[in-house]
């Protein structure tokens, strides 16, 4: 079947998550982290990541926005800014004004000018993620932000990936998903995903049961991907 619908993974994928550092460090307030602010965004990403697991595989599911903050705590202790209130509400903050990659805009009016379905399917809150839309102005290019709150579980549970057949009643191979992390494509691949790993800091791939079907340095090359 060709290819009807692109589903992105949000944060890290169309949304910069190290952003949020960034932005605080080059502020005179939060002067602290000017040197390790990249330790920082990436503590606070992976702490992110391994609590969703960690809740998925136990049945302790809770809002993304807790595990980020849960996440961003244990970031700050780690580089020696914890109890650093000012810095921790500027960067939680931040985070709610995430912006999208350069190439997003066009990558994702190219699919909208080729009748493409498009959607985000993320572990984020719908709050969160209308936030991260709204920042970004990327709104009349998606059609839904799919949050995995509808089912209670993190990715990559394959209940996740089933919100896309069910809103877009589709085939999962008329569907192209997109994420930055190489579990989330690899597990979508399992699922029957046609699949775009975006690697863009050249990680190893995981070593997993499934690969993602392609490797991409960025978005720019999804519109061909999908047959455009």
């Amino acid at each position: 079947m060709p290819i009807t619908t692109c589903v992105f993974d949000a944060y890290g994928t169309l949304f910069d998550v190290a952003a949020a550092a960034r932005q605080a460090a080059s502020e005179a307030d939060f002067a602290a982290i000017r040197d390790d602010w990249p330790a920082l965004a990436d503590h606070w990403r992976s702490k992110q990541l391994q609590y969703s697991w960690l809740r998925a595989i136990t049945g302790a599911h809770e809002d993304f926005w807790v595990v980020t903050q849960n996440g961003l705590d244990w970031a700050m202790e780690k580089t020696g800014h914890g109890g650093d209130t000012a810095l921790r509400e500027r960067l939680l903050a931040l985070y709610w004004e995430l912006q999208a990659y350069p190439e997003v805009p066009s990558m994702l009016a190219a699919l909208k000018q080729g009748g493409m379905n498009t959607a985000i399917l993320s572990n984020g809150s719908p709050a969160m993620l209308q936030g991260a839309v709204d920042s970004a102005g990327i709104g009349d290019m998606l059609d839904v932000s799919l949050s995995v709150e509808s089912v209670g579980i993190f990715k990559p549970d394959a209940s996740v990936y089933d919100l896309v057949g069910q809103h877009f009643a589709c085939g999962r191979d008329e569907v192209l998903f997109v994420s930055s992390n190489g579990w989330d494509a690899a597990a979508a691949t399992g699922y029957g995903f046609d699949t775009a790993w975006v690697n863009r800091s050249g990680e190893p791939q995981d070593r997993l049961p499934w690969t993602p079907a392609h490797v991409l340095d960025d978005l720019t090359g999804i519109p061909a991907l999908a047959g455009l």
